[in-house]
């Protein structure tokens, strides 16, 4: 019977200490997203190489994943499509390479990477958040043949060659129907906690051999957009493709899974001079990524501006930034910025020590509009250069956290418990 008692107790909403004198408040629940990036372009953290078998991968995989909780973290963000290629089992997409050395081929003995860390992450209390590429092709790393599949072969139309890459036109609205395809499919199959796209938009500038700046070869989309009647000036043109886009991949999840959050991590500055003191490269104008808007429009759930700056450069002070964007957030949404983590133990003067990654999750506790940290990347805390992971664990990481909420993705509050007793007809004794 005890234990049936301790549950009416609990039921009624009574503490089974109140009556002996002792405090009847439950602990403090810390609220703060604790994020690790675990990027698969260039096998930058997993797979370590590309060609592991499917052991070997999982091995790897479990071992960021048990990482990640040694160090109280509470959400994996996974790169699942670096470039119209596929981490997980689509019929849109071919195989990455960075699986299996060969575009196209799947894992050997085949399994679903995806489903794989959805599954192993929630075993661990972790979110799992897929990570997307919405616009980029091929990267320079890659290195075998292009499959029958991939984009370049089938909608050849749509694909750009872009100095040293290959590269979607945003242009195109048959680019954004194919992305939003793909990530919606992605959406509907798996059990996630949420997606992800980070900085790459139209493609930073290259050069050609003489150091000329190229050009985005979009002549073709753009003839097209003025001969329907457009009126914006080209650049303005850029922008609002990658706007629609945002803005059409935040509904079209919504509208499938409301719970899914949708996150953006774009460039951590959005102009020179905003605010004043900043200085540096413009993503508004380069990358044509109009981020400020974003978030003023509130499509996106999460926001993790890209802060790798040290708190004491004064031209991108992490923390001047950082309370800039959140002066931008009017729709309230979360804002959990992102950290350059693998910057610990590189030489000078690139680099950082891991007393400024301490104190930059403080600058960040410090905001009463922020509440969290994204780091890139796995290998950094894998490695624990100048001793990070100790220091962590030691430090703003010693206790856990939970994810905080977003209470616009449901405001439907939880049922109140209904308990009912039975009892046995004959003898009236109460059935456990």
């Amino acid at each position: 019977m005890k234990p049936l008692t301790a549950f009416f107790v609990i039921a009624a909403g009574l503490s089974p200490t109140a009556g002996n004198g002792q405090s009847a408040e439950p602990p403090p629940v810390t609220r703060e997203f604790r994020g690790i990036w675990v990027a698969t372009v260039s096998n930058i953290d997993w797979p370590s190489r590309p060609g592991l078998t499917s052991w070997e991968q999982q091995a790897e995989l479990i071992a960021i994943l048990n990482r990640a909780v040694a160090l109280r973290m509470n959400a994996i963000v996974l790169q699942v499509r670096p470039a119209t290629d596929a981490l997980y089992d689509s019929k849109l997409e071919p195989w990455s390479e960075y699986l299996s050395a060969q575009m196209g081929r799947p894992p050997e003995p085949y399994y679903d990477p995806l489903a794989f860390a959805v599954e192993e992450s929630h075993k661990r209390g972790l979110e799992l958040h897929a990570w997307f590429n919405p616009y980029r092709s091929r990267h320079p790393s890659a290195k075998s043949e292009i499959a029958a599949t991939h984009l370049s072969n089938t909608r050849p139309e749509i694909v750009r060659a872009y100095g040293k890459h290959l590269w979607l036109d945003p242009g195109d609205p048959a680019v954004r129907s194919h992305s939003l395809r793909v990530i919606i499919d992605v959406v509907r199959r798996y059990d996630l906690d949420g997606i992800h796209i980070d900085d790459y938009f139209y493609p930073y500038k290259e050069r050609d051999s003489a150091g000329v700046l190229i050009a985005f070869p979009d002549d073709a989309s753009w003839a097209r957009y003025e001969r329907a009647g457009g009126k914006l000036p080209r650049d303005d043109w850029r922008r609002n493709n990658v706007d629609t886009f945002v803005r059409e991949l935040y509904r079209a999840t919504k509208k499938l899974k409301p719970w899914v959050k949708f996150g953006i991590s774009p460039f951590g500055v959005w102009r020179p001079g905003y605010p004043e003191q900043i200085k540096g490269f413009d993503a508004y104008a380069e990358l044509y990524a109009d981020s400020k808007r974003w978030i003023n429009e509130g499509w996106l759930d999460y926001f993790t501006p890209q802060l790798y700056w040290p708190i004491g450069r004064e031209d991108l002070s992490y923390p001047v930034l950082l309370r800039w964007w959140i002066s931008q957030n009017t729709k309230g949404r979360n804002i959990w910025p992102g950290n350059f983590t693998s910057r610990v133990g590189v030489p000078a003067p690139q680099g950082f020590t891991a007393q400024e990654i301490l104190d930059q999750i403080s600058a960040t506790r410090m905001e009463p509009g922020a509440s969290g940290n994204v780091h890139f990347s796995a290998r950094a805390l894998m490695q624990s250069r100048d001793s990070l992971v100790e220091r962590l664990m030691a430090g703003p990481y010693a206790g856990p956290a939970l994810v905080p909420a977003s209470p616009w993705l449901d405001r439907i509050p939880p049922r109140a418990p209904r308990v009912a007793m039975r009892r046995d007809i004959a003898t009236r004794a109460p059935l456990i």
